[in-house]
C-alpha cells in the first residue's frame, strides 16, 4: 500500500480546528489541486468561495443549522455549480447558452464535487482537516443571497478546512460487496451485505458514543429516508434557472 492509499483510507471528518491560519500557499495549493480535477469536456462548470471573515462565518454558520465549526475554521470554502460563467463565455461568440438543461445541471454539480474532492485529499495530505457541510442547503436562498451568488450558479456544500484539533476514530463503510457489483447489478447478497455493516456499526457507534447509543446503519437510513429533507431545492433551482429541461 502506498502513500497516497494510506492518506485516502484515513480520511476523517473534523469538527474541532486549532486557531491557526491557514498558509497562503498551502490554500492555493489544495485549490489549484481541485482545479486539476476531472471536469467534463473541460466546462469546469463550478465556483468555489472561500470565507474567512468572521461575521460573515458567523452568518453561515447559523444558515447551516448552527454548526459552529462552520464559524470556527480558519477557511470556509463554498462550492457551487456554475453555469453563469459558461453562458458568458458563450455569449463572448453570440450564442445563447442552454444552460437550463438537466444534462448541465448534473454536469456543474458533479464538477463542483470532484474539484472539491481533489481540494479535501491535498488539504489532508498538507496536515490539515477538512469535514463537507451539506447543511449549506437548509436556508439556501438566504445563502445564495448572503454570497451574492447570480442566477445559475448554487452552493452544493461547503467544506471547513483547518489544523485538526481532535483525532477521530475513521467512521467504517460499507463492506466493498456491498457496492461493487461484477459486470451487472446484483441484489443477491444485498440484505447479508447490509446486516454485516449493521454489526460494524453498532460497534462503531458504541465506542464513538461511549456506550449511550448502538444504532446501526439501516435503522438511521430509515429514520433518514422516512423523513425526506431539504424539499425546497427544487424549486429554488427553478428558480435559479436550472432543470427547465
Amino acid at each position: 500500500m502506498n502513500d497516497t492509499i494510506r492518506l485516502l483510507q484515513n480520511h476523517r471528518s473534523i469538527r474541532k480546528f486549532l486557531t491557526t491560519p491557514i498558509e497562503q500557499d498551502k490554500l492555493n495549493a489544495i485549490l489549484q489541486s481541485g482545479q486539476m480535477a476531472s471536469t467534463s469536456s473541460n466546462m469546469q462548470a463550478y465556483s468555489v468561495i472561500g470565507v474567512t471573515d468572521s461575521e460573515l462565518k458567523r452568518q453561515l454558520a447559523v444558515l447551516c443549522g448552527n454548526q459552529a465549526y462552520v464559524e470556527q475554521c480558519p477557511v470556509f470554502l463554498v462550492w457551487c455549480a456554475d453555469l453563469h460563467r459558461l453562458g458568458a463565455a458563450a455569449a463572448l461568440h453570440g450564442v445563447e447558452a442552454q444552460t437550463d438543461t438537466t444534462e448541465h445541471f448534473i454536469i456543474a454539480t458533479v464538477d463542483a464535487a470532484l474539484a472539491a474532492q481533489n481540494a479535501a485529499v491535498a488539504a489532508e495530505s498538507l496536515g490539515l482537516g477538512v469535514v463537507y457541510i451539506g447543511g449549506i442547503r437548509n436556508r439556501i436562498s438566504e445563502v445564495a443571497d448572503l454570497l451574492k451568488l447570480p442566477e445559475l450558479v448554487y452552493p452544493v456544500f461547503g467544506m471547513c478546512v483547518g489544523y485538526p484539533d481532535q483525532a477521530p476514530v475513521s467512521r467504517p463503510r460499507l463492506p466493498l460487496k456491498a457496492v461493487y457489483h461484477r459486470e451487472t447489478y446484483h441484489t443477491n447478497n444485498e440484505l447479508a451485505a447490509i446486516a454485516e455493516y449493521d454489526e460494524t456499526t453498532r460497534e462503531y457507534m458504541l465506542a464513538r458514543s461511549e456506550g449511550r447509543t448502538n444504532r446501526s446503519w439501516s435503522e438511521q437510513m430509515a429514520e433518514r429516508m422516512a423523513n425526506p429533507s431539504r424539499l425546497h431545492m427544487q424549486s429554488f433551482l427553478i428558480k435559479r434557472g436550472f432543470l427547465k429541461k
